[in-house]
């Protein structure tokens, strides 16, 4: 009977031992993005300056994450987290905290975290981070690939584009005006996207272009409008984040006392801010969900796409006009499917920078 019990004892002990192994190789797993339980997986993700509720950039990636976070019963608050912030000298504490913690996969919310994002990384390298909207870049300004950073960028021109195609058809001024946040390689692909779009259909329209130097500046962004408005712009484009928001004040408050104004939003559907004057036109839609979604699936299933640039355009359906089309009438609506088609099958190439929307033509 003793050697029975000793026997029987081992075997527990040596069970026990295995199923520990076993435990400690899945954390492991886990904390690597490697197709670890969803139950177990986390993702943490740290807002830019603009915040959560910018209505636009930040909020739609947030959207992706809770999307993805429900979907698979993660738990809101230690399951998916997000951390904001209110300054660049919290971008790089937030990412740390994460790192710390032990997530899984790590977000960095816009361009403005790329030094943030390529310095924590560089001092977590078994920790897996998505840097939103930006390649990292060494100090000559060339792409820097890390193993355990994605990279995900978007072809914004494309939907820019398609919204100046619409903006060139409704003009009744042939004036029109873009709005930027900071003159930046990544805004200027906004900027020669739309006026390109406007070009393409109606090649007498003028675009005003000023930018405010500021993603969270509303004050500055309805004075900006205003000015553009009185200049004789009915249409104003803007990709300018929360100093968007003054854009869309400024045009409700001009709708009341009868003028016909319009906003074009950006990143998010934006038809709500419009309201209740319904001065939103359209919105180009930027589909931070989709890339924030997508990407936390392939990291859980072991797939994390690092050392590489994940790009989202019309053809992953990253990029688009907004579902909300009642501004809109089926004559408008042929013209984005037929331009849509034209860029897709590389008929017309949407111009990025100011050198090649000099040059742009269509036939």
């Amino acid at each position: 009977m003793k050697k029975k019990a000793g026997l029987m004892l081992s075997l527990v002990v040596a069970a026990g031992t295995l199923l520990s192994a076993c435990g400690a190789n899945n954390d492991e797993s886990d904390k690597n993005g490697g197709g670890g339980k969803a139950a177990d997986f986390k993702i943490g993700m740290v807002t830019d300056a603009g915040g959560i509720d910018d209505k636009s950039f930040n909020q739609s990636a947030w959207e992706g994450i809770k999307k993805f976070g429900k979907e698979n019963n993660l738990e809101e608050g230690r399951g998916y987290k997000y951390l904001q912030s209110t300054s660049q000298a919290e971008y790089e504490p937030n990412l740390t905290k994460f790192a710390e913690a032990d997530y899984n996969l790590i977000y960095g919310i816009g361009f403005f975290l790329e030094d943030a994002v390529q310095k924590i990384a560089g001092q977590y390298p078994d920790s897996h981070f998505a840097l939103v909207d930006s390649l990292l870049l060494d100090e000559n300004n060339k792409p820097v690939f890390m193993d355990n950073v994605a990279n995900i960028t978007f072809r914004e021109e494309q939907g820019s584009f398609l919204v100046g195609v619409i903006a060139a058809k409704h003009t009744k001024s042939n004036k029109i005006g873009f709005i930027g946040g900071v003159s930046s390689p990544l805004i200027k692909k906004f900027e020669n996207g739309f006026k390109a779009g406007v070009k393409a259909v109606n090649p007498k329209a003028e675009v005003f272009v000023q930018y405010a130097g500021s993603f969270t500046a509303p004050d500055k962004g309805a004075t900006i409008a205003s000015t553009m408005y009185d200049r004789g712009a009915d249409i104003i484009y803007h990709a300018a984040g929360g100093t968007g928001n003054g854009v869309f004040t400024e045009a409700k408050n001009r709708k009341k006392n009868g003028e016909g104004v319009w906003v074009i939003g950006v990143d998010r559907d934006q038809h709500e801010e419009g309201m209740p004057e319904n001065v939103t036109l359209t919105s180009m839609v930027k589909r931070v969900d989709v890339a924030t979604y997508d990407v936390s699936k392939r990291a859980m299933e072991g797939d994390f796409p690092g050392g590489k640039e994940v790009v989202f355009g019309l053809k992953e359906n990253g990029i688009g006009i907004a579902p909300t089309t009642d501004n809109l009438n089926k004559e408008d609506l042929s013209s984005v499917e037929e331009w849509k088609q034209k860029i897709l099958n590389g008929d017309v190439k949407v111009p990025t920078t100011d050198k090649e929307f000099a040059s742009f033509s269509v036939k």
